[in-house]
């Protein structure tokens, strides 16, 4: 799904990650840590095409991130959803139609696709928060929106980052259950992520591996988390 070999990216003179060599298999579930700064968004970034490596390859879903055109990369990013740390939203829109937004723009919005938005607005359990502004939700129903619009068009890939950094840990909890279930449907799944508990908790849930961030380098943690 995602295959990295000896790629760098870097924003100065010194890389910020280099020597980044691992693939993640489908329907794998994934948790990327470190310290703050050390490079997760980048990371990200790089999985979703939104920056290519400075050196080294980045694949994704079977394609060179470095020689895809805009339409592929238009059509690749329908493949990967993305939940991002800030959650924008058009404020002047119900969350509903926010959370359809990618079908509206791509031009796949059609009367069907009403049903699976109404089921996906209560999967996230924000049914009767529909109607609602973006201003007007809380911190855990704007996560739980992102999501809902980042899975919307079935992406196959779920890319998180820090999905539970501004929510207490009830509602962390529920987000991870959501991308558990996802996970469960065949969804590959990556959560970058500083909250240590919050990976402890998902071990009992799913066969998640941990990827770690140190001195520029990502590789797979022990078991002493």
């Amino acid at each position: 799904m995602i295959a990295m070999q000896d790629a760098a990216y870097g924003y100065g003179s010194e890389p910020l990650l280099s020597g980044l060599t691992l693939e993640l298999a489908p329907g794998s579930f994934y948790f990327l840590t470190g310290p703050s700064g050390a490079g997760k968004t980048t990371f990200l970034k790089l999985c979703y095409a939104e920056l290519l490596p400075t050196s080294g390859r980045v694949s994704l879903l079977g394609q060179d991130a470095g020689s895809i055109g805009r339409d592929e990369v238009a059509d690749l990013r329908a493949r990967i959803g993305v939940v991002h740390q800030d959650c924008q939203f058009l404020d002047h829109l119900p969350t509903e139609e926010n959370i359809s937004l990618p079908l509206t723009v791509t031009g796949r919005a059609t009367p069907a696709h009403q049903n699976d938005l109404a089921e996906l607005v209560a999967w996230v359990g924000l049914s009767a928060r529909a109607r609602a502004l973006p201003p007007e939700l809380s911190g855990g129903e704007r996560q739980r929106a992102a999501l809902a619009r980042a899975v919307i068009m079935d992406p196959e890939i779920i890319l998180a980052d820090e999905p539970t950094g501004n929510v207490d840990w009830e509602m962390s909890l529920r987000l991870l259950q959501l991308l558990v279930e996802l996970n469960r449907m065949g969804k590959t799944v990556l959560i970058a992520t500083h909250d240590l508990a919050l990976i402890r908790a998902a071990k009992s849930q799913v066969q998640a591996r941990v990827l770690r961030i140190k001195d520029g380098n990502v590789a797979i943690a022990g078991a002493d988390l």
